[in-house]
Formats: structure tokens, C-alpha cells, sequence
């Protein structure tokens, strides 16, 4: 996995630095203090993991991460607690408050590195005539055709799928579950939903609604997105 550290703070960037030496599934390219150069070099050269502080002199990390349109799996660092809530919004792979372990760092980087695996056999297995997808359900793979998807909905430690014809209780992480859909036929629209685009009768800035169940739109993804498509 290729990461990217930003932190304003030089010894957070040395430890995440000597930190990530010892991972031997995880290469930083590089680390920046002001997040501004280090927008730059998003915008040049591929990224698949981001260590982020929060807190910054000229913008937070999580503004900083609302503002990529397309941002990589992200951990974020911060030594404030009180902040752990806010980045669950933007579905943080993990939370590192500082100061931290390396054992509690190479945890961080493990379910990163595992969620990246699944995003990486997904995108390889599917084509534009995929036209469905195996979901773990207990003990069984079930077979889901993607048309008949309406939405996903998480719920602790699973994600319920939504469709025609049944709900489907699936152990995995959102971003897991996204990373199996198409992002030219579903897109998030909450920290807990992903919604068919054409299953959407209608929507306005709070909710959509899909078959008659009214769906929030989350603070941090907006309308926007869904009246492009």
C-alpha cells in the first residue's frame, strides 16, 4: 500500500515514519506538514492510505479530507479524543491517539491493508457486464443480482442488504460493502447508506426516497452528487 503522512507537528511525522519502516506491506512515499503541498501531490501521483491529524493550524484534517473528491482509506492522528466521533463520519479505517504503540499502529495498518485487499479483488473481478455479486451471508455465499439492489444500510458490525426481494445480513465494514458495488450504479449518501441511483424516486438536501423508505443524506456528502447522476 502506497501512504501518505500530514501532520503540522515534525516529531508526529518522525514516529509515523519509523513506525511504517517496520510494515512491511505498507510504503510512505512521502510526509508533509502543511496540507496544502501535500493536496498537491494527491492530485499527482496515486495514493492508497492517508495518515491524517486533525488538528492543523490552516485547515482540519477533516476538512482537508472533505475536500478530496475521490479521498483514500484514511487513519486518522490526533492527540484529541474528542474527536474520535467526528472522523467515524468520514468512515476512518482507525483512530491512533497520540501518543501511540507501534502495536496499536501496525493494527491500524492491518485493517487498512485488509479493507484495501477487498477493494483490490473487487475492482479486479468486475467488469461493466458483472451483473451480480456474492455476499457472505453466515456460513454461505448468496448470489445478489445488482439490479435488484435497492440499498445498504450498516448496522454494527454488519451491513444490510436491501433489495427486491430480501434483506441480507452480511458481516463487513461499508466501506468493504462499497467496494463490491459499481460506483457508476450506487453511491453514499450517509456514513451508513449506499443507495441504488436508479432506484432513487426522489430526494431533496435531508433524504431520498426508495420504494417508500426515506433514506438521510449524511452532513458530509450532500445532494449534489446524486443530481449529476
Amino acid at each position: 500500500m502506497i501512504a501518505v503522512a500530514i501532520d503540522d507537528e515534525p516529531k508526529a511525522l518522525d514516529i509515523v515514519r519509523v513506525f511504517a519502516e517496520k510494515v512491511p506491506f505498507l510504503d510512505l512515499k512521502a510526509t508533509f506538514q502543511d496540507a496544502f503541498e501535500a493536496l498537491d501531490f494527491l492530485q499527482k501521483e496515486p495514493v492508497d492510505l492517508l495518515f491524517l491529524d486533525i488538528k492543523m493550524p490552516d485547515i482540519s484534517g477533516l476538512e482537508f479530507l472533505r475536500a478530496l473528491p475521490n479521498p483514500p482509506l484514511v487513519i486518522f492522528t490526533t492527540a484529541y479524543a474528542e474527536h474520535a466521533v467526528q472522523s467515524y463520519d468520514f468512515d476512518a479505517v482507525d483512530y491512533l491517539l497520540k501518543p501511540f504503540a507501534i502495536s496499536r499502529f501496525l493494527k491500524a495498518c492491518t485493517k487498512a491493508h485488509e479493507v484495501f485487499k477487498v477493494k483490490e479483488l473487487s475492482t479486479s473481478a468486475f467488469t461493466p457486464a458483472s451483473e451480480s455479486i456474492f455476499v457472505k451471508n453466515g456460513y454461505e455465499q448468496v448470489r445478489v443480482r445488482l439490479e435488484d439492489i435497492l440499498y445498504l444500510e450498516a448496522g454494527g458490525n454488519y451491513v444490510l442488504f436491501v433489495t427486491k426481494h430480501q434483506k441480507i445480513a452480511s458481516r463487513m465494514t461499508m466501506s468493504e460493502a462499497e467496494a463490491m458495488l459499481a460506483p457508476e450504479r450506487f453511491v453514499r449518501i450517509h456514513r451508513s447508506y449506499i443507495v441504488a441511483k436508479d432506484k432513487i424516486e426522489r430526494f431533496d438536501r435531508y433524504e431520498v426516497s426508495i420504494n417508500g423508505q426515506l433514506i438521510p443524506i449524511g452532513a458530509n456528502y450532500g445532494p449534489l452528487q446524486l443530481a449529476k447522476n
